[in-house]
């Protein structure tokens, strides 16, 4: 009995070391938690207040964290197949030509807004178009809606075009004839910029009409027919698109006569240019 009571006695004393064991370690890390938390609220603090004094450094910070998170941004978009994040260009606006129609004069926002029903192209373009031809031509003493009648027989208002012998742009100008009026404008590929196309057009016409004597013998030698018998009617058509265009500025109401195809425009505008060349 007694050896069993001795057991006994040695395993209760074993629990409770045991326990006692146990909770000091439990109340030892508890103490260390706390500790470590308030050393780390301290070293935040200390960070923080080290940050708030140093406008030089949290602007540092600041730099280099947008900085990252642009890279991480770039990063996703390229891995997402993201192509046009790498052509974005927030200024093409300025580059564009277009105007408001609402923002022209009254008389320039009737001739846009009719060229624009019956050469079906955008207001906006035509616009700013016409809004230039009223400065320039006031400037060359040309009138502005002869510029845009020439625009308008010469290329349908198409920026792009461009006829057999080498005649470019929105008024159709020979470039290799008129390089020179170009070099001012950065070289011959200006002649598919519309804004310079058009002036260097007015200069063009402006030259032929001084040199002719008459606006309507000035367009014989715009188109290059002023050694040919006839213009076959290029300055015709030209003036009457002239007359509706000051009638509708006018505020008269203007007939549309059916628009000559444009095939045997530039069949004559061709002819003509071959001409001039010859």
């Amino acid at each position: 009995m007694t050896a069993r009571q001795d057991l006994l006695s040695l395993g209760r004393s074993t629990r409770a070391a045991l326990t006692l064991f146990v909770r000091d370690i439990g109340q030892g890390l508890l103490v260390v938690s706390h500790n470590t938390l308030a050393l780390v609220g301290l070293a935040v603090v200390a960070v923080l207040a080290t940050f708030a004094s140093q406008a030089e450094l949290r602007h540092q910070l600041e730099s280099q964290t947008l900085g990252w998170l642009h890279a991480r941004q770039e990063a996703r978009a390229e891995a997402l197949g993201d192509t046009l994040s790498g052509v974005a260009d927030p200024e093409a606006i300025v580059r564009a030509t277009a105007t408001d129609p609402k923002d022209l004069p009254r008389q320039q926002a009737a001739v846009a807004q009719w060229l624009s029903r019956r050469y079906k192209v955008a207001p906006e373009p035509i616009s700013r178009l016409v809004q230039e031809a009223w400065a320039v031509g006031q400037r060359a003493h040309v009138e502005p809606t002869l510029i845009l009648a020439i625009m308008a027989v010469e290329s349908g208002f198409n920026p792009f075009a461009q006829s057999t012998v080498g005649a470019q742009g929105l008024m159709q100008v020979l470039t290799r004839v008129h390089d020179d009026k170009y070099e001012a404008f950065g070289g011959s590929h200006a002649a598919f910029d519309p804004i310079t196309n058009l002036r260097v057009g007015v200069q063009v016409l402006k030259e032929c009409i001084q040199r002719a004597g008459s606006v309507e013998e000035g367009l014989r030698f715009y188109v290059g027919a002023a050694n040919l018998p006839d213009d076959a009617g290029y300055a015709g058509r030209v003036l009457s698109e002239h007359e509706q265009m000051k009638a509708v500025a006018a505020g008269k109401p203007a007939a549309a006569p059916a628009k000559p195809a444009r095939e045997a425009v530039a069949a004559t505008s061709n002819a003509a240019h071959v001409a001039m060349l010859d």
